[in-house]
């Protein structure tokens, strides 16, 4: 019953980045599918997922080619939570693209849950400059947001669930931020319980404005309403009318225990791909709403 599922970010998602954007989606999924494949954890088969996005600067911009901050720097976040109710968090990363990985170090070697800067890039084995994240893509919005004076913009987030053939869970979300945010800002992706959670029921990644799921705590109250009996797309509904409120946007993804996975969006697209032993799909998604799968 082994289940990847992933998103690519929600949000305006351009035409012309559509074929980079599947063609990235399949690549990601094929590498941590593999690792299921091979019947080693969820953990292994999210993070590779994960990486293998933030890798890729054509399609995304979650590791290199992250979202340029106000001063054209790049600031990175991530998270890792498990089933057993691990988890390991970064915040405000500038100096390796790879912080879902970074985060799963502060799971597996340090006593904490969350940690941001220096005390996070403590961690990094291998350091690269911040100007190595940029890429002529992202320096070429920054340029075009900064004459334009407007206000942050833009989801910059990847995210994986999985299921594993053992019942384990896992959900790993990264982010490059939003184009032309204040330096430090934090959004939804390293705070557990907005926008990444898993626990023995389901596993939660979340993409879009991250402010609206902070205050909507939306991957916990996701979580909370189908351990409550809520069927799964009434439970994303809710959700994303949560975010609304919250003045929001964005997609959501998550995987049961009992094998079920869904996809959820209220903005103007969502890259989203999926991985079963009876199936595969990637697509750039642009009709809003729910989707809910059952394994085969």
């Amino acid at each position: 019953m082994a289940i990847l599922l992933l998103h690519g970010g929600a949000g305006a998602i351009a035409d012309d980045l559509e074929n980079d954007t599947v063609a990235g989606l399949a690549a990601a999924g094929d590498a941590g599918y593999a690792r299921l494949a091979r019947h080693d954890p969820a953990s292994e088969a999210a993070l590779d997922a994960v990486s293998a996005m933030e890798a890729n600067e054509r399609a995304f911009n979650a590791g290199f080619g992250g979202a340029p901050t106000r001063e054209g720097t790049v600031e990175l976040d991530a998270a890792v939570m498990l089933s057993d109710g691990s988890s390991g968090a970064v915040a405000v990363v500038r100096t390796t693209p790879f912080a879902a990985r970074l985060a799963e170090r502060v799971r597996t070697t340090t006593p904490h849950a969350l940690l941001a800067a220096h005390g996070a890039e403590a961690l990094v084995d291998d350091p690269v400059p911040n100007e190595r994240l940029l890429t002529p893509r992202s320096v070429a919005r920054w340029q075009a947001w900064r004459a334009r004076q407007a206000p942050p913009t833009g989801s910059g987030t990847v995210g994986a669930v999985a299921l594993d053939d053992d019942g384990r869970l896992a959900a790993v979300t990264s982010t490059g931020g939003t184009l032309g945010q204040w330096s430090g800002r934090i959004g939804d992706t390293p705070v557990v319980g907005a926008g990444t959670y898993a626990d023995a029921r389901v596993a939660v990644s979340c993409t879009g404005k991250g402010e609206a799921f902070m205050r909507a705590v939306t991957a916990k109250a996701l979580a909370d309403r189908v351990a409550a009996g809520a069927e799964l797309a009434s439970a994303l509904q809710e959700a994303l009318d949560a975010l609304v409120r919250f003045g929001g946007d964005g997609g959501i993804i998550v995987v049961t225990a009992e094998g079920r996975f869904a996809t959820a969006f209220n903005s103007a697209s969502m890259a989203v791909a999926w991985r079963t032993p009876g199936g595969a799909e990637q697509q750039v998604a642009r009709s809003p709403g729910s989707r809910v799968f059952e394994a085969r």
